[in-house]
């Protein structure tokens, strides 16, 4: 039916939909958990739960993805209705930079990717802390201005309007309607990076890229622009990991371990929904500086 078009203009389409088929139950779950925080989380019991100490706060942060797992692709909504909840920034960032790592599914698919090898799922789960650890103390100590965009007046109102629901059927449907509200709205930013992603998995020259690790740096800056460009889900990225391992060594495999669930096309794109453009390009620039670093150092 589709023999008219170019062979790569189809590896595209096979590939855009992969990754939307991929993506799309974890971002509905995102969704759905966002609607929560939105009826159930109040301002007061955010203060109540985190500590007055920033620092402090970063680490419980970085410790909530654990009790709190949630994929990359469904982690942006949950983390703009945290912030709209009054949890610091410096937390919410710790929180989505760990939680798609230490979610015990990613661990034990890691464990089993690299030949029920502990080592790499370690290296990444502290990789995690690590960065997060970095991302959030810039935010608590040395970002001041706020990074959320400036929403219209109409909004806004709708953002802060706070549910008077009394039974648990009309909060159950309170829930369903801010999920399916926040799905619709995040959903497009999926659909178009999911092309992106497609159309440079298709066309960039992959090939290309793995002959310029010739040195532990070059590698694993070839494997962080790589970890971009694939967007994998975390629960996946392991398999595609251990088998460019003998290619590039440890150190480049955890950096494209633990940076792909932190910044990805889908998510960055999400992320241009309700943050500031200026604090998304330091946040992906620390970001990888901070995994260059740490796998340098592997």
């Amino acid at each position: 039916m589709f023999d008219f078009l170019p062979s790569s203009v189809l590896q595209m389409g096979t590939i855009f939909l992969s990754i939307v088929i991929e993506a799309l139950p974890f971002v509905l779950l995102g969704c759905i958990i966002s609607g929560a925080l939105q009826v159930f989380l109040t301002p007061e019991r955010v203060r109540r739960i985190l500590p007055q100490n920033k620092f402090l706060s970063v680490v419980v942060g970085c410790g909530l993805g654990f009790f709190f797992p949630s994929c990359e692709c469904g982690i942006v909504p949950i983390v703009n209705q945290f912030m709209k909840k009054d949890v610091p920034a410096h937390t919410a960032f710790a929180f989505m930079l760990t939680a798609p790592i230490i979610n015990p599914i990613v661990i034990f698919s890691t464990f089993i990717a690299f030949g029920n090898n502990i080592q790499f799922a370690l290296w990444r789960v502290l990789g995690s802390f690590v960065v997060a650890l970095v991302i959030g103390t810039w935010l608590a100590y040395f970002r001041q201005e706020s990074i959320l965009k400036e929403l219209p007046p109409a909004q806004c109102a709708v953002v802060h309007e706070e549910p008077q629901a009394e039974s648990i059927g009309a909060r159950a449907w309170s829930v369903l309607t801010h999920g399916t509200d926040e799905f619709f709205d995040t959903g497009r930013y999926l659909v178009f990076g999911s092309l992106a992603a497609a159309a440079m998995q298709t066309y960039l020259p992959t090939g290309l890229m793995l002959q310029l690790g010739s040195t532990k740096i070059l590698a694993i800056l070839v494997m962080i622009v790589l970890a971009v460009t694939l967007s994998l889900c975390s629960e996946a990225d392991a398999f595609i990991g251990s088998s460019l391992l003998s290619l590039f060594g440890a150190g480049p495999v955890v950096g494209f371990l633990v940076f792909g669930p932190m910044v990805d096309i889908k998510n960055l794109l999400m992320m241009k929904r309700y943050f500031k453009g200026s604090f998304m390009l330091k946040f992906v620039g620390l970001t990888a500086a901070a995994v260059t670093l740490y796998a340098v150092m592997i």
